[in-house]
C-alpha cells in the first residue's frame, strides 16, 4: 500500500463523537514513551502529523487521521505511567476502554512494544484484556535500530514464547525502527489485506 495522502482530521475524548463508523479504523496504542507518534509519521511518511515528545503523555485524546481517503488510522492515549493525576489516569482508561470496547469500525488494535524491554506486567495485562474482549490486535516492536538485527529477532522470539504460555494463539508481530524507517511494509500490507476484507464484506 502507498500512503498518498494523511491528514489529521479530529481529536476527541468520546467515541461516540467520532467520525462516522463507516470506514476501516485502526488504533494504536502502547505504554507512554515507545515511540508511537514517530511510527505513525514513518507510516504515512509525514515527518510531522503526529506530534512526537520526549515526555511521557503527550497524546492525551482519540486522534483520527484520515489515510488515502479510504481508512482511519487512530492514535490513543499510552497505558501506564505518564506524569498526571490518578483521576486523569482514570480518565484516560475509561475513555480508551470505551472506545475499544465499542467502535464498531475498529478492524484492529496494534500494540506496540519497546522491543529492548522483556515483557512488563502492564503490557501483558493490556494485551490481555484486550484477549479477553475479543478485540483483535498486532504487536509492533519498536525502536529495533537501538539492538542488532540479530538481538531484535531473539527478543521477539522470547516474548512470543512468553505469550504462548498464556494463550494458545499468538498475535502477528512486526519489528520496526521509525529512525530507519523499516518494518513499514508489512504493517501497510496488513492493514490493506483488512481494508479488502472489509470491502468484501459490505
Amino acid at each position: 500500500m502507498k500512503v498518498q495522502e494523511a491528514r489529521y482530521v479530529m481529536s476527541n475524548s468520546d467515541y461516540e463523537k467520532c467520525p462516522d463508523p463507516v470506514l476501516p479504523e485502526y488504533a494504536f496504542i502502547g505504554r507512554s514513551n515507545v515511540g508511537k507518534s514517530s511510527l505513525i509519521n514513518m507510516l504515512t511518511g509525514k515527518k510531522s502529523l503526529a506530534k512526537t515528545s520526549q515526555q511521557p503523555g503527550k497524546t492525551q485524546l482519540i486522534n483520527h487521521y484520515f489515510i488515502n481517503d479510504s481508512w482511519y488510522l487512530v492514535d490513543l492515549p499510552g497505558y501506564g505511567y505518564a506524569k498526571v493525576s490518578k483521576v486523569e489516569r482514570e480518565k484516560w482508561e475509561k475513555m480508551i476502554g470505551d472506545y475499544l470496547h465499542n467502535r464498531e469500525n475498529l478492524i484492529c488494535t496494534f500494540v506496540l512494544i519497546d522491543i529492548r524491554h522483556n515483557a512488563l506486567p502492564v503490557d501483558l495485562e493490556f494485551m490481555a484484556g484486550l484477549g479477553e474482549a475479543g478485540i483483535p490486535f498486532h504487536i509492533i516492536f519498536t525502536k529495533a535500530d537501538k539492538l542488532k538485527p540479530n538481538q531484535a529477532v531473539n527478543r521477539m522470539e522470547a516474548y512470543k514464547s512468553k505469550l504462548a504460555e498464556m494463550w494458545e494463539e499468538v498475535p502477528p508481530m512486526f519489528i520496526t525502527s521509525a529512525e530507519k524507517n523499516e518494518g513499514r511494509e508489512p504493517i501497510l500490507e496488513a492493514i490493506e489485506t483488512y481494508n479488502q476484507s472489509f470491502e468484501r464484506t459490505k
